[in-house]
């Protein structure tokens, strides 16, 4: 059961309106990496949850993301005052009041016109929030370095925000959400590495001859080695050829005689004949001359 605060979970002061930077939050808002997006990750990772105490976890950083959410929403709101006003009573002429929502060549005009000003579902280049932005797979080793990641990403571009605007309680605002998501990754990666072991991720282990096997598939200049691709742990294989399993490195199938007569008749009606130069649609077009 959710019971709504009236009382944001931190305080949203904008100095002035600004169409342009509210379009910029859109990004977390309904964005890949915003807090809808990690709100409903987390929620639905902890409803299938059985362990008792990542199960709490989850649900109290999903509910803290949907109060970021709010934050993030207001702020949108606030910035996009003055044109919401403008645009519902007409107050300037058409000119001005464009060139006010366009300033900095962004689309918020877009944003004001289809949404009145309020925070919507989109990020900021206007794509509504979809569920593809949820990649949890049902397994905590799996989903915990997911959501870090997340975690991570969405931290970045609270960075990128806060470098566009000199709103001072914008900052602030950004600052503390930015910070949360490093408690949420310390919270995520502890309660990964509370799983032991974890690595790899799922139950079945790994085929052993391929486990610590590094290829070089690239060719050119030589790349430095680190310790991705070099020490005790890794055999690195200079010239992989195919196939590394020893076979032949063609794809077969076991299929049977009627099979194999309609496959037949199936190779010999599409065969290709290498004798002929049709004229095509495209020598035509090239202007060449038939005969």
């Amino acid at each position: 059961m959710f019971v709504h605060n009236k009382r944001l979970q931190y305080t949203v002061r904008v100095t002035a309106p600004n169409p342009g930077l509210a379009n910029l939050l859109l990004e977390q808002f309904g964005g890949p990496q915003g807090e809808l997006a990690a709100a409903c990750r987390y929620f639905t990772q902890a409803v299938a949850e059985d362990d008792p105490g990542r199960r709490d976890m989850l649900f109290d950083i999903a509910t803290e993301e949907l109060s970021h959410l709010e934050v993030i929403g207001s702020i949108v709101a606030m910035l996009n005052k003055g044109a919401k006003g403008q645009l519902a009573e007409g107050v300037e002429q058409e000119a001005e009041l464009y060139r006010s929502l366009t300033g900095g060549g962004n689309d918020s005009h877009t944003t004001a016109l289809l949404y009145g000003g309020g925070p919507a579902l989109t990020n900021s280049a206007g794509v509504p929030w979809t569920a593809a932005y949820i990649d949890t797979i049902g397994e905590p080793t799996a989903d915990l370095r997911s959501n870090i990641a997340a975690e991570a990403r969405a931290k970045i571009v609270y960075e990128r925000l806060i470098n566009v605007t000199d709103d001072p309680g914008i900052q602030e605002a950004l600052g503390f959400l930015m910070t949360r998501e490093i408690a949420h990754q310390k919270s995520f990666e502890k309660a990964l590495h509370s799983i032991q072991p974890n690595f790899p991720q799922g139950k079945i282990p790994g085929v052993p001859s391929f486990t610590n096997v590094y290829y070089n598939m690239s060719t050119g200049d030589d790349a430095p080695r680190g310790p991705w691709n070099e020490g005790p742990e890794w055999e690195f294989v200079e010239a992989p050829q195919p196939a590394v399993d020893g076979g032949d490195g063609r794809a077969t199938v076991n299929v049977s005689p009627e099979e194999i007569e309609v496959l037949s008749a199936m190779a010999s009606r599409t065969a290709s004949d290498v004798s002929t130069d049709p004229v095509t649609g495209a020598d035509l077009g090239a202007g060449q001359q038939t005969t």
